[in-house]
């Protein structure tokens, strides 16, 4: 237990579903924990839920009026002294490769009301461990996907969390959030990214429709773009054989809008290709504006498309906003569309906070603008900020290494 690998042998020999049991016994024997629980967040963002067997028998808690939802968000750990049962309840972020997954809370005996960092970093190794189990563990148990459920999905808004690689993710050349709303009835709207040593892809979505209709749309284009992407296509071929892919299947009765982009990740040079309604702002030195682009046919639309890339670069500081008409076209009860002035302040408002939270945030601020009746459509937002290519010092190079 001394040793970090001990952990994840561990974790790696326990059956899936058992992963965090064997991780409790652990740290309970190692540290003489007195309680180990661990919170999933949930798909809208705003619980943190327990991993136990179904029906769940403890509240969930929220991620902004918590201790736990503070060490989520900061993504630090956060410790709390309760003086009267002499314990500190260490709450670790269970997160990888930046995507936030939940939250581990260790409660340890503290007389002095103090817990060393070398405790504090032994558990935060053991919940890195952890997440990195629990995404693995993911494809052969349903119980960290359950722990995630505040509510029933709906079969459209299950195809689509599915769909998904994730809900942020970073580099040291960016890091990028994305969410979508309503979380548990989503049904057209879908976001993709994937990477390489020197690229990074991009593709935000937004198909017609609604239900599992829309669903099956975006799911077909969604694998047929990742079809020619993985087949080592540029973005060009990409955007075309999903134009085929949907149009052979629905004759240009149905179509999906779509952004793909392609960032190079040395320079900041970016492709990309507009075909349909997703926006781009930039956020740059605290100005707001729009990224113009050469509008081109959605996805499905007409048999046999060509599409043109165009180019821009992006530059360190640089923060970039991937944005569904369910945001810009929203109305408020007076009939003014959150994209001719709410928008812009959504972005400048929330410049302090990581890419991870963004998301999440401004689709609460769009709440406020529409009113809290029901959503006319579904919502995405995708938030990345650049940070460009850390620049490698000489001193830094093993001996005999040429830049």
């Amino acid at each position: 237990m001394d040793r970090p690998s001990a952990v994840e042998r561990a974790l790696r020999e326990a059956a899936p579903h058992e992963i965090f049991d064997v991780l409790r016994s652990l740290i309970e024997d190692r540290f003489r924990a007195r309680a180990v629980e661990l919170l999933m967040a949930d798909y809208a963002m705003t619980k943190l839920q327990p991993v136990g067997v179904l029906p769940h028998t403890l509240w969930p808690l929220p991620v902004h009026e918590s201790a736990s939802g503070r060490a989520f968000g900061a993504q630090e750990p956060h410790c709390v002294h309760d003086a009267q049962a002499s314990t500190v309840t260490v709450h670790l972020p269970v997160s990888v490769r930046g995507d936030r997954l939940g939250v581990l809370s260790v409660t340890l005996p503290a007389a002095g009301g103090k817990v060393g960092t070398d405790v504090v970093g032994e558990l935060q190794l053991c919940a890195d461990a952890l997440a990195h189990e629990v995404v693995v563990a993911e494809r052969d148990t349903d119980v960290f996907l359950q722990a995630r459920r505040a509510e029933r999905l709906t079969l459209a808004a299950e195809m689509q969390w599915q769909l998904l690689p994730g809900r942020s993710c970073a580099r040291p050349e960016y890091s990028l959030g994305a969410q979508l709303e309503p979380a548990y009835a989503i049904f057209g709207d879908s976001f993709d990214w994937s990477a390489s040593a020197d690229e990074l892809h991009l593709t935000v979505s937004n198909g017609m429709g609604e239900g599992i209709d829309a669903a099956l749309l975006t799911n077909l284009a969604v694998n047929a773009l990742r079809n020619a992407r993985r087949a080592g296509l540029g973005l060009s071929d990409q955007a075309y054989l999903a134009d085929q892919a949907v149009h052979g299947q629905y004759g240009g009765a149905k179509h999906l809008a779509t952004l793909l982009l392609r960032f190079h990740l040395p320079t900041g040079e970016v492709e990309i290709i507009d075909a349909g309604s997703p926006r781009v702002w930039r956020l740059r030195a605290g100005a707001v504006e729009t990224i113009e682009l050469e509008a081109q046919n959605p996805l499905g639309m007409f048999d046999d498309t060509a599409y043109v890339p165009q180019h821009f670069a992006v530059e360190p500081g640089d923060r970039l906003f991937f944005i569904s008409d369910g945001v810009y076209d929203a109305l408020s009860p007076g009939g003014e569309k959150y994209s001719l002035r709410a928008l812009a302040k959504s972005i400048a408002s929330t410049r302090l906070l990581p890419a991870s939270q963004v998301p999440r945030a401004m689709l609460q601020e769009l709440l406020g603008h529409r009113g809290s009746g029901p959503a006319s459509d579904d919502s995405l937002v995708m938030c990345l900020d650049w940070h460009g290519r850390p620049t490698v010092e000489l001193e830094d190079q093993p001996p005999g290494l040429l830049l």
